[in-house]
């Protein structure tokens, strides 16, 4: 059985080995074995990067559009906060668990660890 692709795999939020069973049992909680194929999920460790990574996307993306908004319509400043800080939200809360999902079938595809002496 060949592995499947680790960023379409982890998009999905499936299994790094077998891209078939579910990583989360709940919105960011992993759990603790793939159902289809039984890989540990042990290894998985992916700190804050998908975070961070949410945050290098959605900030940029969301100032860009304010300011297109802002050029084409004159809008109040407690307009702009109504239309943006939701869609901060809610962009951030979709796309996180994907992201974690990448990194941790990332992790698992090139064996990545924490160093070691």
């Amino acid at each position: 059985m060949t592995e499947p692709n680790p960023i379409l795999a982890g998009l999905a939020c499936r299994c790094p080995h077998c891209g078939r069973g579910k990583l989360f049992s709940g919105y960011l909680k992993l759990r603790q074995a793939c159902a289809a194929c039984g890989l540990s999920y042990d290894f998985a460790d992916s700190g804050d990067g998908p975070a961070v990574f949410v945050i290098f996307l959605v900030a940029p993306l969301v100032i860009i559009l304010a300011l297109l908004v802002g050029s084409i319509w004159t809008l109040q400043p407690w307009v702009h906060l109504l239309i943006w800080l939701p869609t901060t939200v809610v962009l951030s809360l979709v796309l996180l668990p994907p992201f974690k999902g990448v990194l941790i079938d990332l992790q698992y595809s090139n064996d990545a660890h924490e160093g070691r002496l």
